[in-house]
């Protein structure tokens, strides 16, 4: 499923999600609700053409395909709960949760808190 706005690179996170059909907008808007309030203080963009959340740096991106949901909270998050997303196919970088079945949004708040502390962490180490 590619964005329905094509050739217009979309602004926002809000534009983003009012380029797909009424039944992804309410997967993507509550997986965005789940990353808000697991990151609170997270800035919302949008980066290599997809709503992302960077706190001290990127934090975690998403984006609607066709068939899934990719989810990209770095290579360090996906290694952190590989048993638990071991059921997901995935990358290096990223997981794909199927379009047609439940987010398991439990598992991506602890994703986004593990980002968090880890980009607080490495920040700190900078100073």
């Amino acid at each position: 499923m590619e964005n329905a706005i094509k050739n217009t690179p979309v602004r926002n996170i809000d534009e983003y999600i009012a380029s797909f059909p009424d039944d992804v907008q309410e997967i993507l808007q509550e997986l965005r609700a789940t990353i808000r309030k697991a990151a609170p203080e997270a800035e919302e963009k949008i980066s290599y053409a997809i709503p992302t959340f960077a706190f001290k740096g990127n934090l975690v991106h998403f984006a609607a395909y066709k068939k899934h949901i990719g989810f990209y909270p770095a290579p360090s998050g996906l290694e952190a709960f590989k048993e638990e997303l071991s059921s997901y196919k995935g990358a290096k970088g990223s997981v794909q949760f199927p379009i047609d079945k439940p987010l398991p949004f439990p598992l991506i708040t602890k994703i986004v808190k593990f980002r968090v502390i880890e980009n607080l962490n490495s920040h700190s180490n900078k100073d």
